[in-house]
């Protein structure tokens, strides 16, 4: 799923190729994805790319005065630029995995794709998106905006285990489930400590560990292509998606503990004073 950096990146390459440009036509392929219907698409034609930012995960791509085309790729959505499109006819429904068409008036444009046969990314084509798409107007501060003492107050007033209140987008925005793992390896703490027996300390190492995790994908990301974000970001990872090599700080195995839709990785010796955590399908989680 793309996270801060990478849609931060995603913003930044918009601005780059796409602001200035007019939309000549917005195609929607899948029509669950375009989560609203008032305006219709065809009120995006004629109007000019004015900026391009993000809500947390959000992609939000300004159109006009007063529209903007936001947009959530899920766990399998990507945003893909073309300098050309092979072809003017205009999307067909249900015409493989592109979503939504975005033609400008170069002939270039951008395809939202989402992969497998579990259809979650969603875009709207609103006036407001505080006010009119639901996931925005729930999110907490941004990751990269929020100060030590509001990163404070909002992760001790969440009780629960700190993966799960990390990656919680009403308490903190653009947080997910690969810069968590990340995050809490840095910090050196455990998945699955929870927030109400965290320390001063440790709240304060966690505030910087997602400062400079967070901090530093952006700074990698930013001025790639599209196409190349996801390998950059595979290949900055210290424990996420490495189960079974070695821990880059101490040489440990790096493990993990699946879910039913998902899994976390983490370093036993950096993180959970060398103790296993047990797979929660299995046993009691160990602490």
């Amino acid at each position: 799923m793309p996270e801060l950096p990478e849609v931060e990146a995603l913003a930044a390459f918009l601005r780059e190729r796409a602001v200035g440009h007019t939309v000549q036509r917005l195609e929607v392929a899948s029509f669950s994805a375009l989560k609203t219907y008032d305006p219709a698409p065809s009120a995006a034609a004629g109007l000019a790319v004015t900026s391009a930012g993000r809500h947390g995960k959000f992609l939000d791509v300004g159109l006009g005065p007063d529209l903007h085309l936001v947009i959530h790729l899920a766990r399998a959505g990507w945003l893909h630029y073309r300098e050309s499109f092979k072809s003017p006819t205009p999307l067909k429904p249900g015409s493989g995995p592109i979503a939504i068409r975005v033609r400008l008036d170069d002939e270039s444009g951008f395809d939202l794709t989402e992969a497998g046969t579990q259809k979650s990314l969603a875009a709207y084509l609103v006036r407001d998106p505080a006010a009119e798409v639901p996931g925005v107007s729930r999110l907490g501060p941004d990751a990269l905006a929020v100060s030590l003492d509001e990163f404070t107050s909002r992760i001790r007033g969440r009780n629960g285990q700190i993966k799960g209140v990390l990656v919680d987008q009403e308490v903190l925005a653009g947080i997910g489930n690969a810069y968590s793992d990340e995050i809490l390896h840095a910090a050196k703490l455990s998945p699955f400590a929870l927030t109400g027996k965290l320390t001063d300390e440790q709240v304060s190492a966690l505030y910087d560990a997602m400062r400079e995790i967070e901090t530093d994908a952006v700074q990698r990301s930013i001025g790639m292509k599209a196409a190349e974000l996801k390998g950059e970001k595979r290949a900055g990872m210290r424990v996420h998606a490495r189960t079974g090599l070695p821990c880059p700080v101490c040489g440990d195995t790096v493990r993990e503990v699946s879910f039913a839709d998902k899994s976390l990785q983490y370093c036993a010796t950096c993180q959970t004073g060398g103790k296993p955590l047990a797979d929660r399908r299995l046993s009691k989680l160990v602490r």
